[in-house]
């Protein structure tokens, strides 16, 4: 295997008796890289968009010709525009063609020729690759011993923002391979090359400081304001062992991190007005500043829970956890879309005890009698159902397998993705895939859940990651010269959820009346806990610019994937046609378009009679986005749905961010119950690489197998709650303590006016004497009943604690009920 920086790759082939050349097969002969000489990287960054140029220099230092492939890693939100490469006997440059057109000048461009090997180079690099996702793949013919080619290539990237504001920018690993390369299978530690990174900054809210885990040269403002900085920011030549072994990392702080900014990028000059291209776009990023909430509090929000069969047959437990432990003050509706496509109420209603009781008795304990509804039907209901104002909608979805109408599912949540958030769970492999990519699109989150009774700790887990606060009701004005409007591409979301950022793209379109107004007016508005909240910022109706329109493109990039479900839906060609247009003016490729490599030769042929040049005779040779088979994700996903490229990578991270929590879940027990006698779980994966759902679904050392009645008796209490949080003082309770109920009622504290406070202390003190096995499972349980507590007589909870902690033989301490 090679280094996953990946870059230029080789490998050699012989000559024959005859003197012709003969190529090996790539099945047979190992990849190596090719020697990187020097890299030339320069980088615009604009808020949160970053416009990169490279320029790559490789030489072929064996002793032998080699045939070379150039592959780039595309990390998430990535796209590239534009690539070449020369070397002295050709020119290879990527084309984006309408797939269903003939080949780019068909009287000049022969078709591949037979030394390509027709496409088993690429096939051997998706089979062989350790690298999981997507890689720009261009093959670039032959590169003789001593020879250099040099790749040039442009991308554009949404930076991600850190929690306090900095826009974050890392190096790709193919402009800056550290670490150990690959040579004939050989590895060494020595790299000879060097690289120059350079970087020009733009923010209207200024430029205060850019650190990095390298050397800074000092920035030079270029604005008075420092609204621009540019500066050689590293200059260094690599040789021997390498000088450093992580990747280059850029963080640039901006002035005063508020929760809205706009930096205008002007259009293309060369493109018509109107156009994509042409007219200004407006880079907007939300971020609003949003509290964390407290544990167990009333909390607005819909939720929605899509179950199917399997759920409802195996997972009984896990969806009586998942309902308990909803906040009061929220909403909620359970479709068992296997059943039928209308939910047990006909829309989502508050969450009470008297709805969640009748929600428990209308759900069928199985699914054997399947109806003719599906997926597909039952999303569609979901979104004709008006949800209720200020609560932010929520999907819950379990699949068991892969569902029909699978591009359809895709496209009708792709339509929606602004009004909700789907938190997908797949029992099986086939359903990964499309669990992944509905959660991606809407800003959720995927998991896979295993078929023993783990499954409910990571739906828990979701279920916290969804009760995170939102802004909601959010929505954008604008206030511009008369004959100027504004159209948000790919439109606004409804809600922001903490922790989150949105970047949105925004085209100014028109001829303004009145040229003396140099400025508009954008303004959010939004709603949290109730308050309105409402912030309005200023941005310049003329723009300055370096021309390289990363904005532009990235928001091409947006229009064409909100095209996508109307050209899936039978909208007709027109949303076709639209999307091709975009991508090939503004180089980023779509569902409708696709590379081709197109070889020029550089050295010129002469007629023998008379005097005469030839023109170059160019061909056709592999270019293409190749998902690399690191997971079995890519395989089991529907050509016909677009997976925009640097996706695959983002659900990798997923399911490694996935594959860290479940061990943790697992390993809990584990560390709490099982001291040193236990195996410990096996260690994570060092680097990006699939790892089969199978492996690191809960399995080995999880709660129930641990101690089963235990976690018998935890669902037998957790039946008996309340929606509120307390307890009822019954017999059933008293069951679940293993303590006489006279004995319960004869222990109550005379302080005590009302029972369910006593009932309800003892519940969560019983829960901590066990909390090896109840503390994950019954953390957002506990939070609830505590602060019904809390609400009830705090005055009351120090002596019910001390009686508690008697009755049962137990020592929770008063921190738990926050005293």
């Amino acid at each position: 295997m090679w280094h996953q920086s990946f870059g230029l790759l080789g490998k050699s082939y012989a000559h024959d008796t005859t003197g012709s050349f003969f190529l090996g097969k790539w099945l047979r002969v190992p990849l190596y890289p090719v020697s990187l000489c020097s890299a030339v990287v320069d980088v615009a960054i604009q808020d949160y968009v970053a416009d990169v140029a490279a320029e790559l220099i490789y030489q072929n230092k064996s002793q032998t010709s080699t045939e070379v492939l150039f592959v780039f890693p595309l990390g998430p939100h990535m796209a590239i525009y534009s690539f070449q490469a020369r070397s002295e006997d050709a020119k290879v440059h990527a084309v984006l063609q309408d797939e269903l057109s003939v080949p780019p000048c068909p009287s000049q461009v022969q078709q591949p020729h037979e030394a390509t090997g027709g496409w088993e180079n690429l096939e051997y690099l998706r089979d062989q690759s350790e690298y999981p996702g997507e890689a720009f793949a261009c093959f670039l013919g032959t590169l003789s011993p001593g020879r250099e080619v040099v790749v040039t290539l442009r991308y554009v990237q949404e930076l991600p923002r850190e929690p306090d504001g900095a826009a974050r920018f890392v190096l790709s690993p193919t402009l800056n391979p550290y670490g150990t390369l690959y040579v004939w299978n050989c590895r060494t530690s020595k790299l000879h090359y060097s690289l120059l990174l350079t970087a020009s900054l733009q923010s209207p809210r200024g430029v205060v400081d850019v650190q990095a885990n390298f050397a800074l040269t000092p920035l030079i403002y270029t604005a008075q304001d420092h609204s621009t900085a540019q500066a050689p920011l590293l200059q260094v030549s690599l040789a021997g062992s390498p000088q450093c072994h992580h990747d280059l990392e850029l963080l640039v702080y901006y002035g005063d991190p508020t929760a809205v900014s706009a930096v205008v990028e002007k259009g293309d000059p060369e493109a018509p007005p109107g156009s994509l291209l042409g007219d200004p776009m407006v880079l907007v990023t939300l971020a609003p500043s949003i509290p964390e909430a407290v544990p167990g509090q009333r909390q607005s929000g819909e939720f929605i829970f899509l179950l199917n069969t399997t759920f409802l047959e195996h997972a009984q437990d896990s969806l009586l956890f998942l309902l308990k432990s909803l906040p009061l003050g929220c909403y909620f509706n359970i479709y068992c879309y296997e059943e039928t496509s209308v939910g047990i109420y006909s829309q989502s209603v508050e969450y009470t005890q008297d709805n969640l009781t009748e929600a428990m008795r209308r759900i069928p304990s199985t699914g054997s009698s399947l109806g003719d509804s599906n997926l597909l039907e039952t999303l569609r209901s979901v979104y004709n159902t008006p949800r209720p104002h200020r609560h932010p909608r929520q999907l819950f979805i379990f699949m068991a397998g892969l569902p029909p109408d699978v591009e359809a599912i895709a496209a009708e949540v792709c339509r929606h993705r602004n009004s909700h958030r789907c938190f997908s769970f797949c029992f099986s492999e086939d359903s990964a895939a499309l669990a992944m990519a509905l959660a991606k699109e809407t800003g959720g989150e995927a998991a896979y859940v295993s078929s023993d009774s783990s499954r409910s700790l990571v739906v828990l887990k979701c279920l916290k990651q969804a009760l995170k606060p939102a802004a909601e009701g959010v929505s954008l004005s604008w206030t511009l010269p008369r004959g100027l409007e504004v159209e948000v591409l790919g439109g606004t979301p409804q809600s922001i959820f903490q922790g989150q950022h949105n970047l949105l793209y925004a085209q100014i379109h028109g001829q303004a009346q009145d040229t003396t107004v140099a400025k508009g007016v954008m303004t959010l508005q939004y709603s949290l806990d109730g308050q309105d909240v409402t912030y309005t910022i200023e941005f310049p109706l003329c723009p300055q610019g370096d021309g390289r329109l990363a904005g532009h493109r990235l928001a091409a990039r947006c229009l064409m994937k909100r095209l996508l479900p109307e050209s899936v839906s039978g909208s007709g060609e027109e949303p076709r046609h639209r999307a091709v247009e975009i991508s090939l003016t503004s180089g980023i490729i779509c569902p409708f378009t696709s590379y081709v490599g197109v070889r020029t030769p550089q050295r010129v042929t002469w007629y023998q009679r008379p005097l005469a040049l030839l023109p170059p005779r160019q061909s056709l040779i592999p270019c293409q986005i190749v998902e690399l088979r690191g997971s079995r994700i890519s395989s089991c996903y529907p050509k016909s749905i677009w997976v925009p490229p640097g996706w695959l990578t983002a659900v990798r991270a997923s399911w490694l961010a996935l594959r860290q929590l479940t061990h943790d879940i697992a390993a809990l027990p584990q560390r709490r119950a099982c001291s040193k006698a236990c195996k410990p779980p096996p260690p994570l994966f060092s680097s990006l690489k699939y790892v089969d759902p199978m492996e690191f679904g809960l399995c080995s050392s999880t709660l129930w197998r641990w101690c089963p009645e235990a976690a018998a008796k935890c669902q037998e209490l957790v039946a008996l709650q309340n929606a509120d949080g307390s307890w009822a003082l019954s017999s059933g309770l008293a069951s679940v303590l293993e303590v006489d109920e006279d004995e319960i009622k004869g222990k109550m504290p005379d302080e005590v006016m009302e029972p369910s406070i006593w009932a309800t202390v003892m519940a969560v003190t019983w829960l901590h004497r066990h909390d090896e096995y109840y503390q994950d499972l019954c953390e957002l349980l506990e939070a609830k009943a505590v602060t019904w507590l809390c609400s009830q007589a705090v005055s009351q909870l120090d002596k019910c604690l001390e009686t508690a902690n008697t009755l049962l033989g137990s020592s929770v301490k008063p921190s738990v009920f926050r005293l």
